[in-house]
């Protein structure tokens, strides 16, 4: 019986180790975090948080903005031609943040 609550102390002490790694940052990040903060936390007034956003949902839009579906000037020069693989990580990076309530982003 020791034998078996051991193992799961110990399998229970091992998980966090076997998580997948976290995501690196997009090359790319620094000019969507220049609105919408590094963590997804909008940095100026009027820019969406976008922390925990559905990652359907970021990489549709952000091909939209890209590709002018969605006629936002501001958003698609910001953009400018990334690659499908480009938008795709921003929208991993993004939607992979946890939400903060607005307090907490901006001490």
């Amino acid at each position: 019986m020791r034998f078996v609550l051991f193992a799961a102390l110990g399998l229970t002490c091992a998980l966090p180790a076997l998580a997948a790694d976290p995501l690196p940052k997009p090359l790319r990040l620094g000019l969507c975090a220049a609105c919408h903060g590094e963590t997804g936390m909008a940095q100026m007034p009027g820019a969406p948080n976008l922390a925990g956003q559905r990652l359907d949902y970021l990489r549709q839009a952000l091909k939209e903005y890209r590709d002018g579906t969605r006629n936002v000037p501001l958003m698609r020069a910001a953009i400018g031609p990334l690659s499908d693989a480009e938008l795709d990580q921003l929208a991993r990076w993004y939607s992979a943040q946890v939400p903060q309530s607005q307090a907490a982003a901006h001490p």
